[in-house]
């Protein structure tokens, strides 16, 4: 099981849950179980995320592998100039 951080909006949509537990071994999984488990979370993922994994950002790298003890972290993407 892999502990998943939502940050901000994120949690209002996932029931208040601040830590998910998903089955999950890639980025692409982690999307996958927290649509799920939290279909409100699809509007937001589908805009896109980003995913931190053991302090390095990822988007849309569905293969980076997430371990059981990686420290997961999933926030909306961000914009910038």
């Amino acid at each position: 099981m892999v502990q998943v951080l939502l940050t901000g909006s994120m949690r209002a949509l996932a029931g208040g849950q601040e830590v998910v537990e998903l089955e999950a071994s890639t980025f692409k999984e982690v999307m996958d179980g927290l649509r799920a488990a939290h279909p409100a979370l699809a509007p937001v993922i589908d805009r896109g995320v980003s995913l931190a994994v053991d302090g390095l950002i990822y988007r849309n790298s569905w293969f980076t592998e997430v371990k059981p003890d990686s420290e997961v972290v999933v926030m909306p993407y961000m914009k910038g100039g």
